[in-house]
């Protein structure tokens, strides 16, 4: 999932077109569609391709951006298969186990985005251990 933010959503878009018409999905797709399927709120955003690609989500706004939500979800997945960093995949699988998949990730998701927030504001590489940290927060068993 590389280049500008147009093509990065065409993906998307894409993706869920070829879902919901029943298409053959290739492996970032299928991922991509699954995502979505997970978030109904997005489905006519996504079904309004114009509107998709040129919709501005302004946090001063109060607006998420679905693009953001939804990638990062794809990342907290990835890291899970991956076990990168080390222990993610346990973090994952326990709070998915104890409060549902999608309500551990987005859960999850908070310390994700304050890990890549600080990592872009201090000018350096995210910190694992302070990410991992957060993760082990959400479950105190």
């Amino acid at each position: 999932m590389f280049g500008d933010r147009d093509q990065l959503r065409a993906q998307f878009i894409d993706a869920w077109e070829k879902a919901r018409t029943g298409q053959a999905l290739d492996g970032l797709e299928a991922q991509l569609a699954a995502v979505i399927t997970e978030h109904p709120e997005y489905h006519g955003l996504l079904a309004d391709r114009e509107r998709a690609l040129t919709a501005d989500f302004s946090p001063e706004g109060g607006q998420s951006n679905p693009f953001l939500h939804m990638a990062m979800h794809l990342s907290l997945r990835e890291q899970a298969a991956t076990d990168r960093p080390p222990g993610i995949r346990d973090l994952h699988r326990q709070l998915s186990l104890r409060m549902g998949a999608l309500e551990a990730e987005h859960q999850m998701l908070e310390c994700l985005g304050s890990a890549l927030w600080e990592a872009q504001r201090a000018g350096r590489m995210p910190d694992e251990q302070a990410y991992l940290d957060c993760l082990r927060r959400l479950d105190p068993a």
